[in-house]
């Protein structure tokens, strides 16, 4: 049987999640952040506005944040090809929206895209995590990650290193004085080669979130 290693760390976030454009029709727009959904607290995300399912960027486009989507968060500032946002601080973290304005029709602009999901790594005590039994796991076993934290969070998110995808989002139970949640993967259905990271949050959307 081969072996598989799965790697995993501890650290703590605001959280950025990528979003995914509408279902259907080739102009629905899309927010992107980059290099990373996870941003710690004082560092930098450059964000995007995509249409025809994220294969090209707006020029022009403005942003939206929470609930505001008839209000853009810099009143008539227009940004062109993106937006670098940074030093990040808490009160960033939010949901955001952008709609853009089509290279061949200046004057008009797109629908609104899907939330984008902003967290922030760097603000509360990290929980642990641990492979359970064991890091080095053959094929076709199953691997449980448990995620651990003297501090009471209500939500769980695991987060897989080098990819795009969006943190998986586990609902925090009471263990103890803290609170911890476990999830199992089997790997005759996932890859688990991979970098596993374990974030705790008090609430939602706004997840202020455990420092590294």
């Amino acid at each position: 049987m081969s072996l598989m290693v799965v790697s995993v760390a501890c650290v703590g976030f605001f959280l950025i999640q990528t979003t995914c454009p509408h279902t259907g029709g080739q102009d629905k727009t899309s927010l992107s952040a980059r290099p990373s959904a996870l941003v710690p607290q004082g560092g930098h995300v450059t964000l995007r506005c995509h249409y025809r399912r994220g294969l090209y960027n707006f020029t022009n486009f403005t942003l939206y944040k929470d609930d505001r989507s008839h209000v853009p968060i810099f009143p008539g500032r227009i940004f062109q090809e993106s937006f670098l946002m940074g030093p990040v601080t808490p009160a960033d973290a939010g949901t955001y929206r952008c709609r853009g304005s089509y290279p061949h029709s200046p004057t008009e602009w797109s629908a609104l895209s899907e939330p984008l999901a902003i967290m922030v790594t760097g603000v509360h005590k990290k929980p642990s995590l641990l492979a359970l039994p064991g890091p080095l796991v053959k094929s076709g076993e199953t691997v449980t990650l448990q995620c651990s934290s003297d501090t009471v969070f209500e939500h769980f998110f695991l987060h897989r290193e080098v990819t795009f995808e969006e943190p998986l989002h586990l609902v925090g139970e009471r263990h103890g004085g803290g609170s911890q949640v476990n999830y199992s993967i089997n790997s005759t259905t996932s890859d688990l080669a991979e970098t596993y990271r374990c974030y705790g949050s008090h609430s939602l959307p706004l997840c202020v979130v455990s420092s590294q």
